[in-house]
C-alpha cells in the first residue's frame, strides 16, 4: 500500500509491505531529485517487508527552492556548502518525523547527497539503531561534520558503499571516516561495514545499483530493529 503524507515538516512517501512490517526505514534521495525518483526502491524494501518511507529534503521536491538552480550551478567546491546546508536542516528534522511516525527503533538509507544526511542523522537521534550511506561523503567544511562525531555512532550499525572512480564524491573521505571508526566498534566490528565498488562511477549501473539496494535491505533487515 501506498500513501502520501506529511510527517512533521517534510512530505513523505510510505510504502508500507503486506502485513506486519518487520522494521521501518526512511529513505534519503540524492541532489535536485524528490522521493518519487526513489518509489522502486521503496518498492522493494516493502517486498521485504520493510514499511519504507521515502522524504523530500529540505529544499527538494514539494518544497524545492526558488532559486535552487541558481545555487547548484557552480563548481563542487562553490555548491559543497549548499549540499551541506540542505544535508543538516534535514538531519534535524528527523526526531520529529521518527514522532510523527510513532516508532521506538528505525533505520536511515540515502544515496549521495542523501548519504550526508544518513551520516549526521546516524548522531542525532537514538532511535535510529542502523544506518546506509550510498555513494556519500562524512567529512565536510563544518562544525556539524559527521567525522566531528566518531563516539556518537556505536552502537548503531553504519554500512558505507562507495564507488571507487567517483569523481562527484571520491571515496576516500568514506574510506578514512570508516578506519577511525573502528576502534570504537571493537566489541562488535560487526556492526560497522565499508564496502568500495570496483571501476565504478557516481553513476551506477543496474547490476552495481542492484548490489546497493541488496545489501541495504540485508543490512536494514539485520540490524534495524
Amino acid at each position: 500500500m501506498r500513501a502520501r503524507m506529511d510527517l512533521a515538516t517534510a512530505p513523505a512517501l510510505i510504502v508500507d509491505p503486506e502485513g506486519t512490517p518487520k522494521t521501518t526505514l526512511l529513505w534519503f534521495h540524492g541532489l535536485s531529485v524528490a522521493k518519487e525518483t526513489h518509489l522502486p526502491e521503496l518498492q522493494r524494501c516493502a517486498r521485504a517487508g520493510i514499511r519504507a518511507v521515502g522524504l523530500d529534503a529540505a529544499g527538494h521536491g514539494e518544497r524545492r527552492l526558488p532559486d535552487f538552480e541558481a545555487r547548484f550551478a557552480g563548481s563542487q567546491a562553490e555548491v559543497l556548502p549548499h549540499v551541506v546546508d540542505l544535508a543538516l536542516q534535514t538531519a534535524h528534522e528527523i526526531p520529529a518525523i521518527i514522532d510523527a511516525l510513532g516508532v521506538s527503533r528505525i533505520a536511515v538509507a540515502g544515496v549521495s547527497f542523501g548519504a550526508f544526511i544518513v551520516y549526521r542523522a546516524l548522531t542525532i537521534d537514538p532511535r535510529i539503531t542502523a544506518g546506509v550511506a550510498l555513494l556519500g561523503n562524512p567529512r565536510w567544511p563544518h562544525d556539524e561534520s559527521p567525522d566531528q562525531f566518531l563516539t556518537a555512532y556505536y552502537p548503531k550499525a553504519l554500512l558505507s558503499i562507495t564507488a571507487e572512480r567517483d569523481v562527484n564524491v571520491p571515496p576516500h573521505d568514506a574510506r578514512a571516516f570508516h578506519e577511525a571508526l573502528t576502534p570504537h566498534y571493537a566489541a562488535q566490528p560487526e556492526r560497522l561495514r565499508y564496502q568500495d565498488l570496483p571501476g565504478a562511477a557516481h553513476l551506477l549501473s543496474a547490476a552495481e545499483w542492484d548490489v546497493c539496494i541488496d545489501a541495504t535491505i540485508a543490512w536494514v533487515l539485520r540490524w534495524g530493529r
